[in-house]
C-alpha cells in the first residue's frame, strides 16, 4: 500500500483529505479499510500513521479533481 499524492496510480485508492489528522482518524476508526474494501493488517496501519509525518501535505496534483 502506497500514498499516491498525484491521484493517478491505476488501482484500488481512497480519497482522503490532505490534513493529516483526516488521515490519522480515518486509519484509527477504519474508515480507509471500508473505504478500501480490506482489511487492513496492523502492521500497514502503523506504516501509514508513521509516513504521516514524512508526508507533504499541498494542494498540488491530481487529488479533489480540480485539473
Amino acid at each position: 500500500m502506497t500514498i499516491d499524492e498525484t491521484g493517478r496510480v491505476a488501482g484500488r485508492g481512497a480519497y482522503l483529505c490532505r490534513d493529516a489528522g483526516c488521515w490519522s482518524k480515518g486509519l484509527e476508526k477504519g474508515a480507509v479499510a471500508r473505504a478500501l474494501e480490506i482489511p487492513l493488517p496492523a502492521a500497514t496501519r502503523e506504516g501509514l500513521l508513521a509516513g504521516l509525518t514524512n508526508m507533504t501535505l499541498t494542494d498540488e496534483g491530481g487529488a479533489g479533481g480540480t485539473e
